[in-house]
């Protein structure tokens, strides 16, 4: 299903004990664009410490209350390792962190959670059995000393979705609008769409755009390059937020733009 990372900012992060706190930020992976972690504030009770917690730790978002459940407990969200979320996130940090949770990395396979594990969506049940940490690295033990040493010069390539919202966005022939938002799918955690503000020039128009159209993105100028014309922009299906986008609204958008449709390929793959 995919879920507007604007209404999930509202939501809470309940631990298996009780509320941690609430959504700040998501970081992605700006190679795979998937959210890699949620930046969650937690309040007085951890003296309105940041934290993040992995996707990997998420089960089935609770759209009546406002959750989204994670298999941690209170406990270790306050012993976890400190990042400071005003700074990059360095691959040593992520590496600590993992290690921590005895979560896998994602960045030595191929696929979106590296397909030498278990795929993301089983990996709930895989913290709740308790059987990650016999495969994994723990914390502390000489195997994460060496992981961090191998990748201390590492760019992690993580961005801050809060960030990136404003982004200017250019069409092959001119400018479009600017990126107001994004829409995730709840099972991969993918950004499936940028949407698309293009009100500055077709009045209250809005537009999703995938992030495997952009050209490029300077993240120094804040400008984000689609491989798209304007005029294809303008008569691409609107964005109703109100409205949830199935999977008829997305085959009408790729159809439009004449790309491949994302799960037609993740079927090829599978």
């Amino acid at each position: 299903m995919l879920r507007s990372m604007k209404d999930m900012k509202n939501y809470s992060i309940g631990a298996t004990d009780g509320i941690i706190g609430q959504v700040k930020d998501f970081y992605f992976d700006d190679i795979a664009w998937v959210i890699r972690y949620v930046v969650v504030e937690t309040g007085t009770w951890l003296s309105s410490r940041e934290v993040l917690v992995s996707p990997i730790a998420i089960g089935q978002p609770n759209s009546t209350d406002k959750i989204l459940p994670a298999l941690i407990t209170r406990e270790q969200v306050k012993n976890s390792p400190d990042i400071d979320t005003k700074k990059p996130i360095s691959r040593q940090h992520e590496i600590r962190y993992l290690g921590y949770y005895s979560y896998p990395n994602y960045w030595s396979g191929n696929g979106m959670w590296d397909e030498a594990l278990p795929s993301r969506k089983k990996m709930s049940e895989y913290v709740e059995g308790g059987v990650v940490a016999d495969d994994l690295t723990d914390a502390g033990n000489p195997r994460e000393r060496d992981e961090e040493a191998r990748h201390q010069n590492d760019d992690p390539h993580l961005r801050s979705c809060q960030a990136v919202k404003k982004y200017f966005v250019h069409a092959t022939d001119g400018d479009i609008g600017h990126v107001s938002g994004y829409l995730v799918d709840d099972e991969t955690w993918a950004i499936r769409y940028l949407i698309v503000d293009t009100s500055n020039w077709w009045l209250g128009h809005q537009v999703l755009i995938a992030p495997q159209w952009l050209l490029d993105v300077s993240w120094l100028a804040g400008k984000v390059s689609v491989n798209l014309t304007r005029q294809a922009v303008k008569d691409a299906p609107p964005y109703d937020a109100e409205k949830h986008v199935d999977r008829n609204q997305e085959t009408k958008i790729y159809d439009h733009y004449g790309y491949t449709r994302y799960w037609a390929v993740r079927k090829v793959d599978e």
